[in-house]
């Protein structure tokens, strides 16, 4: 018996990728990008603010909050307590000393617990984006995990619950999106367009923006990438506070160089105040905000405004907004 024609036909696979979510080019090869006064090095520092539950949940979005599923976990839900309390007023100290303009990743739970902090954020002017609920929600995966949760299913509810909620609290306009733990569903893209989200930061294989395809429409993708990541770098692969600055001063030196060749670059940052805001690790934050911010050409500025400096130029390419 032989094979119907179209058996081993893939639609979907071209060289590089699988599916039609987004198109794939070089980086070297794009459009030219200039950020505004001439800068080349966009700088993104994006601190997560997160509120753990104190009893653990039975499937949680981020495996490491509560590593031993333990309730009551007072050891993990009391660090981010700390940061929420202490290590957050640290980090926002350096800021303001070295001119950088952050983002802040918020649970909507967060924002309900911490009102003082709330109103430091949003008296500051600085971009807030959604964070989901808080750290202890599903994980985006059913049955068949290549597939996620059905679209109708609680991740709808979830999503719009914690941006209304955001929204409600700070009285923003939340138009960009980081997933607990970077992670997503099938559904979830469809699922952020429908909320009146722009952008997400949940790819980690991009230095630049791109286009992300829905059917309501585009969305950008951010570069947001684990490995410059505070917790990542510190907690999860044990490296030394000095050895996660010589590779955030590497990443500086060589995006600056790049920039300079073929185009504006984005430096981002992602943050944890209970992990760079504890007393014995603050002063490397200090040291990475210093070294990049004194670089000749860097831009600091919120993801909202890089993402739509970068759209603008974009018109009449592949990249063009959504």
């Amino acid at each position: 018996m032989s094979l119907d024609v179209n058996t081993l036909q893939y639609p979907k696979r071209d060289s590089d990728i699988e599916h039609d979510r987004y198109a794939w080019s070089r980086l070297a090869e794009r459009r030219p990008v200039a950020w505004p006064g001439g800068k080349h090095l966009a700088v993104w520092v994006n601190v997560s603010l997160q509120w753990l539950p104190l009893h653990a949940g039975d499937d949680l979005a981020d495996a490491t909050a509560h590593p031993a599923i333990l309730s009551p976990d007072l050891r993990h839900y009391t660090l981010r307590d700390y940061g929420n309390r202490i290590g957050i007023y640290r980090l926002l100290q350096a800021f303001d000393r070295y001119g950088v303009r952050p983002t802040f990743a918020c649970n909507a739970r967060l924002a309900q617990q911490y009102p003082a902090l709330m109103q430091e954020i949003v008296a500051r002017g600085s971009e807030i984006i959604g964070h989901s609920w808080h750290m202890d929600m599903p994980r985006p995966e059913g049955p068949d995990q290549a597939v996620g949760l059905p679209e109708d299913s609680d991740e709808r509810a979830q999503t719009a619950a914690s941006l209304n909620a955001l929204r409600r609290v700070s009285g923003r306009d939340i138009r960009g999106w980081f997933g607990p733990g970077h992670l997503q569903s099938a559904h979830t893209p469809e699922l952020l367009r429908a909320q009146g989200i722009d952008y997400f930061c949940d790819g980690g294989n991009e230095d630049m923006p791109y286009r992300f395809h829905t059917r309501l429409g585009d969305l950008w993708s951010m570069p947001l990438s684990s490995e410059q990541e505070d917790r990542f770098v510190l907690m999860e692969n044990f490296h030394a506070e000095g050895a996660w600055l010589r590779q955030f001063a590497d990443t500086c030196d060589l995006l600056l160089d790049e920039a300079r060749e073929q185009g504006g670059r984005i430096l981002s940052l992602s943050l944890h105040p209970w992990v760079l805001g504890q007393s014995h690790r603050i002063r490397y934050l200090e040291a990475a905000l210093e070294y990049v911010m004194s670089r000749e050409g860097v831009w600091s500025a919120g993801a909202g405004e890089i993402v739509r400096a970068f759209a603008a130029q974009q018109r009449g390419t592949d990249e063009a907004a959504p």
